[in-house]
């Protein structure tokens, strides 16, 4: 099960974070910075995968950007790996080449896009066009 999600730049500046579990603000921004720091300081040549006090991290960078998801001990790292790619790329669908500029502008179109394929911390759609279904219907709705 997932715990959070976060997308952060190489700054260290969070960008998006969405918690499945309740968790106080101040611990929230403890463990952020915590996180942040253990994957900001690994190289490319290390894996991506790291045990964190009771969960492991999963991180993956794209350009100047880390999306890192927190799991429990059961969760299979390579689908939560995967996972990050294809949100990444339905991203990349939605924007058309994606930047993080585009999340901090839209933040609310990326959260719509993260709550249709994650919920209560369980993956439950990867497919692209139902993902991207809602958000179209929405543009359409605002251009009328």
């Amino acid at each position: 099960m997932i715990k959070f999600f976060l997308m952060v730049n190489k700054q260290g500046q969070t960008r998006l974070s969405k918690y499945y579990e309740h968790m106080e603000i101040n611990k929230r921004a403890l463990l952020e910075t915590e996180v942040i720091k253990s994957c900001l300081s690994r190289s490319n040549e290390q894996c991506s995968f790291i045990e964190y006090k009771d969960f492991k991290l999963i991180y993956r960078q794209y350009a100047a950007l880390f999306i890192v998801v927190g799991v429990n001990d059961t969760e299979n790292e390579m689908a939560i790996y995967e996972f990050i790619h294809n949100f990444v790329e339905v991203l990349d669908a939605y924007f058309s080449r994606v930047s993080e500029l585009d999340i901090m502008f839209n933040l609310d179109k990326v959260h719509i896009i993260l709550d249709e394929m994650v919920l209560n911390g369980c993956i439950v759609e990867t497919n692209r066009a139902r993902i991207l279904a809602p958000l179209l219907i929405l543009d359409k709705m605002s251009e009328s």
